[in-house]
């Protein structure tokens, strides 16, 4: 059985993360659902760039600074969607 540390951190089992396909890195939607806590792997690469880009302007707003409004501006940005996508479509050949 796992536990949750300090932090509410926990370690999905060896065998879960295999058959579910969760490796280092990859991106999961955890829900509660019927009072239980559901852990899914996202594969979807626009819902993962979403997100992403969702907390770097939560982050910015923060910080009261600004976000590029256009999505190629930002080559940080843009790296880590593209890291994103390949990930994505090296797993799904598996």
């Amino acid at each position: 059985m796992a536990k949750v540390d300090s932090k509410g951190r926990i370690v999905l089992p060896q065998e879960v993360r295999e058959r579910l396909g969760i490796n280092p890195g990859t991106e999961v939607d955890i829900h509660e659902e019927g009072g239980k806590a559901i852990v899914e792997p996202e594969d979807n690469p626009e819902k993962i760039i979403e997100r992403m880009e969702q907390l770097v302007e939560e982050t910015s707003s923060e910080r009261r600074e600004t976000t590029p409004l256009d999505r190629g501006s930002d080559p940080i940005a843009q790296k880590h969607r593209d890291a994103v996508r390949r990930g994505v479509e090296e797993n799904s050949d598996e």
